[in-house]
Parts: C-alpha cells; sequence; structure tokens
C-alpha cells in the first residue's frame, strides 16, 4: 500500500534549530481533516542500513554505544545520508567503515519511515551478500564505539525476543531482508 500526500497548511513556523545530524522545527498547522495545532517534527536527511550476510549464513551486526539509551544496541550497519549522496553510496561507505566488509551483490528491500509520530526521516534498506572481509580494520567515525557480532538468522531472532537490545530499524530490515536469507 503506497501512502498519499496530504500535506498540512503551514501556519506559522515557530521555531526552528538547524543541528549537525538533523532539524527541529515547531509549526502551527493546519491538518487535511482541519484540525489546527502546533507540531513538533525532527527533519532528517534520512538513512541508509544494510543487512549483510557473509558466504556461510552469518549475519554482520555492530553492537553500538548510543548515548540517547545510555546504552549499547545490537544493530544492522547504517548511516545518515549526506548532502550530495544517495542511499545506496551511503549504505556502501557505512559498512565497509562500521564493519570491516564489503559486498558485491545488493538487493534493495525498499525504504520505510522510521519513527513518523515526531520525524521525517526514512530508513533506506539494502541486503549486502557476497561479503568480502577487508584486508584493514574499520574506520569508524571519532564518535562511534562499535564491536562487530556475527550471528546466525536464528540467534538474531532470539537475541529480539528476548529483549536483549536490538534497535527498531534492524528488526524491520531484518524482516524485509528474511525472505532473500534462505536462497
Amino acid at each position: 500500500m503506497s501512502l498519499g500526500l496530504e500535506p498540512p497548511q503551514l501556519l506559522k513556523k515557530c521555531l526552528f534549530y538547524a543541528g549537525r545530524k538533523f532539524d527541529f522545527e515547531v509549526n502551527r498547522l493546519r491538518l487535511p481533516n482541519k484540525v489546527e495545532g502546533q507540531w513538533e517534527c525532527i527533519r532528517h536527511p534520512g538513512g541508509a542500513m544494510a543487512i549483510p550476510i557473509t558466504p556461510d549464513g552469518k549475519l554482520v551486526l555492530v553492537r553500538q554505544y548510543r548515548f540517547a539509551v545510555q546504552g549499547r544496541l545490537l544493530e544492522f550497519p547504517a548511516g545518515t545520508i549526506e548532502r550530495e549522496e544517495d542511499a545506496f553510496t551511503t549504505i556502501q561507505r557505512e559498512i565497509e567503515e562500521e564493519t570491516g566488509y564489503r559486498a558485491s551483490e545488493w538487493t534493495n528491500l525498499g525504504k520505510f519511515p522510521l519513527a513518523p509520530g515526531y520525524s521525517d526521516e526514512y530508513i533506506f534498506a539494502f541486503l549486502a551478500s557476497d561479503l568480502e572481509k577487508l584486508e584493514t580494520a574499520p574506520a569508524q567515525d571519532e564518535d562511534e564505539d562499535i564491536e562487530v557480532v556475527l550471528m546466525t538468522p536464528e540467534e538474531f531472532e532470539k537475541a529480539v525476543l528476548s529483549g536483549e537490545g536490538v534497535d527498531a530499524k534492524s528488526i524491520a530490515g531484518y524482516f524485509m531482508a528474511k525472505p532473500f536469507l534462505n536462497k
């Protein structure tokens, strides 16, 4: 099912903050159903994620420290789409930087809104296969604290169901990729 666009009418922009990774707006709007009110929104350029799978069927994940939740989450490699970059270029760069793997086969799995209650961010998901381990160690960004983790699909599902701390985009991306994992 495709979402039809029904943009609200902007009545007044109350606050605007431009950040390093995203912007924050508080706007007075009239929704398509004629209700008026004030809504906050994070404006984000979008992100790209990969569900990497090794030739022997292991998923390549990262355990990454996330300051907002004050802990480490199990995630598939992902990153913010930079200016002048498309989602595919972003994830090709991110998978190498975060995991030290390069994929020669890619399947576009589609996109999904991450948190539409307060953000316009979409995540573009890709299955990355035919992986090659790079000779050099991952070149993680200075502000990243990442450990590479290999798991079978069964181990990943068990981690999700046990409440181990898997982020939502990784759960969604995994289930988008699952039909392709056993081929």
